[in-house]
């Protein structure tokens, strides 16, 4: 009898699976539908992306790639945002750590790979993946928490958030700003070698790494109650797709990332030479930009919400990310291709994010915010986007 059934047990499985992959298709159709979501409007930059890398058309296969990140850097979050819905917060808090950035870790791992096939681009890329992460913590604690505060208050004179959530994200970046300046400091000191620079920049790298597990677990788990105001996963909403398709969606969305930033990566210095833009200014200022707008988006509009404690948590918790979390995984994934990148990050970079971090903690230091006060950020950015312009 067993084996009488079994053609129709194979049938009905066979019927089962495709019925499965219908249903998957049809979701992951619709998260890229632009009808849903007009930034899907932007993926039609990514076959002009591939079509100008096959016709040789660099330049323009830069700008593509680039414009093209910003709808599946989105798609990523939002599934990443639908699985932490259901797997609880420290696993969310995990997920949000290595996907809530993941755009510049691809970059950065492209053009460190890059720099480790070919000797003749190191330097360029070590510039670009440094100036990608100090743009990174530069757009977040400036551009986005900026113009947070002054769509917030335009719609609310003064906006009140949680002391505990500003005042530790505040001193992770400035223990980041202290292993930043010591290794340039160690380098310009009497005696002072870039091999002794290498090594101090990989073992704080490790120190790092492991203060920002710490965080995680103050956060999520020891202290949990002192951040109740703040939402890990952006939002209490219910869930808008089954956990399956999530991570299909957050699959396939890496992959596009990984290939358009492996075209991006291949396609810098022509666009360096074609748009005669500084290498630095396309690091820190345009790299960022993209690859963080959907996230830099949700932080505006949920300010003007009145949600200032989630939009503080999206801008600076993003920066923490990137300087305590991206930033040393980088050095480390560099160390172990033989390429030299180092926390030794040029005297401009240093002092600007020095500056930023600075201006940021003074203006969150009372635990409100006003439009002016983001308006102020918004100049301070301003300014040091013309200074990378002209370096």
């Amino acid at each position: 009898m067993s084996e009488s059934k079994t053609p129709e047990m194979t049938d009905s499985l066979g019927e089962e699976l495709v019925e499965e992959v219908e249903e998957i298709m049809e979701n992951l159709v619709d998260s890229f539908n632009p009808l849903r979501n007009r930034l899907n409007w932007l993926l039609l930059a990514l076959p002009v992306a591939v079509y100008a890398e096959h016709s040789g058309e660099m330049a323009i296969a830069f700008a593509a790639s680039m414009v093209s990140i910003m709808p599946l850097a989105f798609l990523m979050g939002k599934a990443t945002e639908e699985i932490a819905l259901r797997t609880g917060e420290a696993v969310g808090g995990l997920l949000n750590a290595t996907f809530g950035n993941a755009v510049e870790m691809i970059i950065a791992m492209f053009a460190l790979y890059a720099a480790s096939k070919n000797p003749e681009i190191v330097d360029t890329m070590v510039t670009v993946t440094q100036a990608s992460l100090i743009g990174s913590i530069l757009g977040n604690l400036l551009l986005v928490l900026g113009l947070s505060m002054i769509w917030g208050g335009l719609k609310h004179p003064s906006q009140e958030f949680n002391s505990q959530v500003g005042h530790m994200n505040g001193s992770l970046l400035l223990l980041a700003i202290v292993a930043m300046i010591i290794p340039t400091a160690a380098h310009h000191a009497p005696g002072g070698t870039l091999e002794g620079v290498t090594i101090i920049s990989h073992y704080t790298a490790i120190i790092l790494l492991i203060i920002y597990a710490l965080s995680l677990l103050f956060q999520l788990k020891t202290n949990v109650d002192d951040f109740e105001s703040e939402s890990v996963h952006h939002g209490h909403e219910a869930p808008a797709m089954t956990i399956r398709d999530a991570w299909v969606l957050l699959i396939i969305a890496t992959g596009l990332v990984s290939w358009m930033a492996h075209t991006l990566v291949g396609s810098i210095e022509a666009a360096v030479e074609e748009y005669h833009l500084p290498e630095l200014f396309i690091g820190v200022i345009l790299v960022p930009f993209f690859g963080n707008a959907a996230e830099h988006f949700t932080a505006i509009i949920v300010a003007g919400k009145n949600k200032m404690d989630l939009s503080i948590s999206i801008a600076i918790g993003s920066s923490v990310q990137i300087a305590l979390f991206v930033a040393p995984a980088m050095i480390l994934f560099a160390w172990f291709l033989g390429v030299p990148l180092t926390l030794e990050f040029g005297l401009l970079e240093t002092t600007a994010t020095f500056m930023a971090v600075l201006v940021v903690n003074t203006t969150l230091g009372d635990n409100k915010t006003n439009w002016l006060e983001g308006a102020m950020l918004i100049a301070c950015y301003l300014i040091l986007a013309l200074a990378f312009l002209q370096y």
